[in-house]
C-alpha cells in the first residue's frame, strides 16, 4: 500500500477526500508501523476488513512513552518530547520528515489566521524554552521567522520588556499574535495590564506545575481583563501530533482539513459515541503519516455535527499534560 503524499493530504477539501485519504493512511500504517500492526492484531481485527472510519482502531497515545511509533525506516530528522511532570515517562515522537510538521502548522495558521507575514509574533513560553525537544517551540520559532517582523521574538521572564513591546505594538497598530503558556500569561497580567483589543492572545494550556489548575471560564476572564481583549484564543496540540486545532474563543476548537476528532465510549474504547455526547477523544492526524495517524488520548470531549469540538477534562488518574488541560 502506497503512503499518502504531502500534496494529497494538504489539499483535502471535502469529507470524501478526507475519508479516502484516512483509509489509505490506515492501510499503509497497518502494514508499516510495527507497534500499530501488533496492536491491531491484539484486538483480533483484520485490517483488510476496515472500510469506514468508525471501524479504525485508535492506538493509545501512551505507546509513545515506551515504543518507537514509526511507519518509516528513515532515520528521524528531529525527536519531539513531552514535558511531563516529575516521575513521569515523557513521550517521544520520532519525526522522520519534519517537512510534514512544517507544512501542517504553516498551512493551518494560514487557514485560521491568514498570512503570517502580516503579524508580529510574540512568544511567552518560558517552561518550553527551558528544555529541549518542544514541538511548540519549534512551531513558534518557525512562525517568528516566517513573520519577518522586526520585533517578533521569544520572551522568558523579562515581563517589563515584554510589556513595553506590547505597548509599542498597540501604538503602532501592528497586528500582533501572542502565543503563551497559561501560567506565564497569568503571571504577566498579575504584574501588568494593557488595553489592546486587537491583540490575539493564544494560550497553549498548561500550568506546568507552577500554579493551581483553573476552569477555562475563570482563566479566560482574567486574561481578557488583563490584556483588554474580548476573547482568548487557544491551541490544541500535543507532542504526539503534527497538527493543531484552534479556538477563537469559548473553548470551541476547529481542525484543519487533514485532522479530525472523534469520541469513544468511556467504558468501551472501541465503540464510538455520537455528536454532542461526552467521550474519550480520538484523533485522526494525517500529517502523522510516518508514525501513527490514529491516536486515542486520555482527554474527554464532545464533537459537534460541524466537526468542531471542545475539551472537557481528562480521564480519572490520567497524567497531567502540557497542552490544553483546562477543565471546562
Amino acid at each position: 500500500m502506497q503512503k499518502p503524499q504531502q500534496q494529497q493530504v494538504f489539499s483535502i477539501e471535502t469529507e470524501q477526500q478526507f475519508t479516502d485519504m484516512a483509509l489509505q493512511a490506515f492501510r499503509y500504517q497497518a502494514q508499516h508501523c510495527a507497534v500499530y500492526q501488533q496492536f491491531i492484531s491484539g484486538l483480533n481485527i483484520d485490517a483488510a476488513s476496515i472500510t469506514q472510519l468508525t471501524d479504525i482502531p485508535f492506538l493509545p497515545i501512551e505507546f509513545f512513552k515506551n515504543h518507537q511509533v514509526l511507519s518509516s525506516l528513515d532515520a528521524p530528522e528531529v525527536t519531539f518530547t513531552s514535558s511531563g511532570t516529575t516521575g513521569m515517562i515523557p513521550s517521544s515522537h520520532l519525526v522522520t520528515e519534519v517537512s510534514w510538521y512544517q507544512q501542517s502548522f504553516r498551512r493551518a495558521f494560514d487557514i485560521f489566521y491568514g498570512d503570517i507575514k502580516h503579524y508580529c509574533v510574540l512568544a511567552l513560553l518560558p517552561a518550553y524554552l527551558e528544555r529541549a525537544g518542544s514541538s511548540l517551540v519549534y512551531m513558534a520559532n518557525d512562525l517568528i521567522k516566517q513573520s519577518a517582523h522586526l520585533h517578533s521574538g521569544f520572551y522568558l521572564y523579562n515581563h517589563e520588556e515584554f510589556h513595553q513591546q506590547l505597548i509599542k505594538q498597540q501604538q503602532a497598530g501592528t497586528p500582533t499574535l501572542l502565543i503563551g503558556v497559561t501560567f506565564a500569561l497569568l503571571n504577566f497580567v498579575e504584574q501588568h495590564a494593557i488595553n489592546f483589543p486587537q491583540l490575539i492572545v493564544m494560550e497553549t494550556g498548561g500550568m506546568k506545575g507552577r500554579r493551581k489548575e483553573m476552569i477555562r471560564e475563570e482563566l479566560h476572564d482574567i486574561l481578557c481583563k488583563g490584556f483588554g481583549v474580548n476573547a482568548i484564543h487557544s491551541e490544541y496540540g500535543m507532542t504526539e501530533l503534527l497538527s493543531q486545532a484552534y479556538s477563537n474563543g469559548q473553548g470551541i476548537f476547529n481542525c484543519p482539513p487533514w485532522m479530525r476528532i472523534q469520541t469513544r465510549d468511556t467504558n468501551d474504547p472501541i465503540s464510538p459515541v455520537g455528536y454532542g455526547k461526552m467521550g474519550g477523544v480520538n484523533i485522526i492526524d494525517l500529517a502523522n503519516i510516518n508514525s501513527c495517524s490514529f491516536l486515542a488520548t486520555q482527554d474527554l470531549g464532545k464533537v459537534y455535527a460541524d466537526n468542531s469540538f471542545e475539551i472537557l477534562g481528562r480521564f480519572d488518574a490520567s497524567d497531567i499534560r502540557g497542552c490544553n488541560l483546562l477543565i471546562a
